[in-house]
């Protein structure tokens, strides 16, 4: 049975009532809603608490997918934190809000990188304090300095974030639109979420982001390395 996931409408909801549907041998949880962002994209699964209706608390470590579809996704509790817990038993989900509030905040910053540097991009991760993008680039010579003006000039625009749906199909008639070399978007399900920044970018993603681009916050290229012959990393940190 898919999960619900509540965060791909709306990033910015913290909790949400679930309930039990399942569970992996590992002890991981299966709820029939979700709240909990799931590992996928280069960024991390949410952190937080389930807490039950007797009162249990059980601290969740990550969050993951189960199937390439990216339908299912598993709720991970930390070492020793689980709680006995039956199918079809009522749950209260609550993510680690600075945490998550965090990684939005980035995760869009890279999508402003990701237009300032417009090439294929190679490998990504989202972090909390700092990120990075990896881009395949047959020259050197990128000047991080220059990148951050670029990137602060962005933020300070305010533009508006927002998603919309669009069908596999479409995405397999606009290729362009997928800037990533290494992982693909998910289309088993028919349908794919387009994040736009308003007058800067245009892409498939389903990860978490800010509302508008001054949410991001004051952030700069900290190193530009090389990675081989045609791959340059850039590094990116709050400041």
């Amino acid at each position: 049975m898919p999960t619900d996931c509540l965060f791909r409408e709306d990033s910015y909801l913290k909790e949400c009532s679930a309930t039990v549907i399942g569970f992996k041998p590992d002890g991981g949880i299966i709820l029939d809603r979700t709240v909990f962002y799931a590992t996928s994209g280069g960024q991390p699964g949410d952190h937080g608490v389930l807490t039950t209706k007797s009162g249990d608390v059980i601290l969740i470590a990550n969050a993951n997918f189960t199937d390439p579809d990216k339908t299912e996704i598993v709720h991970v509790p930390a070492d020793g934190a689980a709680a006995p817990l039956t199918v079809d038993e009522p749950l209260h989900a609550v993510v680690d809000w600075e945490l998550r509030y965090a990684r939005m905040r980035m995760h869009t910053a890279l999508h402003l990188l990701s237009a300032i540097l417009p090439y294929p991009v190679t490998g990504g991760s989202v972090g909390e304090a700092e990120s990075r993008l990896d881009f395949d680039i047959p020259e050197a010579g990128l000047d991080k300095d220059a990148i951050t003006q670029k990137l602060t000039k962005m933020i300070a625009a305010d533009a508006e974030v927002r998603t919309r749906w669009i069908t596999s199909a479409e995405l397999e008639a606009n290729p362009s639109l997928i800037k990533t070399m290494s992982v693909k978007p998910p289309m088993g399900s028919g349908r794919v979420r387009l994040v736009e920044i308003v007058g800067y970018d245009l892409q498939p993603c389903g990860g978490t982001h800010v509302h508008r681009t001054s949410e991001i916050g004051k952030v700069a290229v900290t190193q530009v390395e090389k990675k081989g012959k045609l791959n340059r990393r850039v590094r990116l940190a709050f400041v």
